[in-house]
């Protein structure tokens, strides 16, 4: 007996040591990915402290001495907190016209049966073949004609536009898998279909809500040429038109440069890896349902 407790030891120890040695190479590249990410963020953070003449110097040493002025001098800065208030009215514009617009939209798509049913879908999809630059010539006409320009509207409604075929895939899948009893037994309470909607849809696609609203607000924090198509007036220029406006004015400050993309970098990294988690959870509860 105790023989073969000790056989049934042995082979469970080797089946372990067999599965450690299998993980050791995802780990390994794990390990090189999360270096290889954070070396360029921690350079630019690092090289944020430094003045010119160091990073000619020492570009990879540590800041001697530290240079907190053009960190601070940025903070102080009126026109660094005006892009940042603009990124963000927008990118929570952009995020709930789009995720409304395109629940809706979805919920039309996924719940009820119509003639066209499928071609309205495709076109939809066809949206996303299309890069936003094919369409800058004709766009830029449009928001001239409606008096736009210059205006934030101008930007959230092209966002929202260019965002709806992912969102619409997205939510679509996800509204499908809702089960048809659930929907009939809310009917037979008496609830509208637009209460099954509101009451019950939506509260069950959290996890793809939190998902589509995540890529909506990265898309429009990091959108760069429409708003720079839009916007001439300073007051309204985002985070990325306000680096490369920054960039051209201080060329030869490359330390104020650095100061500059961290802090302009670092909202959008907050928020990701608060939203992280649910922007995992939804994906995955996606790729399970699928």
């Amino acid at each position: 007996m105790s023989a073969s407790t000790d056989v049934r030891t042995s082979v469970s120890k080797a089946v372990r040591r067999r599965r450690r040695l299998r993980t050791v190479p995802v780990y390994v590249i794990l390990w090189l990915v999360g270096v290889f990410m954070i070396t360029p963020l921690l350079y630019a953070l690092l090289s944020g402290f430094k003045s010119t003449d160091q990073l000619s110097s020492n570009p990879f040493g540590l800041p001697s001495p530290w240079v907190t002025s053009n960190y601070t001098s940025l903070l102080g800065s009126g026109a660094f907190w005006r892009s940042i208030g603009s990124s963000t009215l927008i990118a929570v514009g952009t995020t709930v016209l789009t995720v409304a617009t395109a629940a809706l939209a979805a919920f039309g798509l996924a719940r009820f049966a119509f003639r066209g049913r499928e071609l309205v879908f495709t076109l939809f999809t066809m949206g996303l073949m299309f890069p936003f630059a094919v369409a800058i010539l004709p766009l830029f006409i449009l928001l001239r004609t409606f008096g736009l320009l210059d205006n934030p509207w101008g930007v959230i409604l092209p966002e929202a536009a260019f965002g709806l075929p992912l969102t619409i895939v997205i939510l679509r899948g996800f509204f499908r898998e809702i089960p048809g009893e659930l929907e009939e037994a809310a009917t037979l309470d008496g609830c509208s279909p637009f209460g099954f909607f509101w009451r019950i849809l939506l509260p069950l696609a959290r996890p793809a809500l939190g998902t589509v609203s995540v890529l909506a607000i990265v898309g429009s924090w990091n959108q760069f040429l429409l708003p720079l198509l839009v916007f001439s007036e300073p007051t309204w220029w985002t985070v990325p038109v306000g680096i490369q406006q920054f960039q051209g004015q201080y060329a030869s400050d490359l330390a104020r440069i650095f100061a500059y993309l961290v802090l302009a970098m670092a909202p959008a990294l907050a928020f990701y890896a608060v939203a992280e988690r649910q922007l995992i959870g939804g994906i995955t509860l996606g790729a399970t349902k699928g």
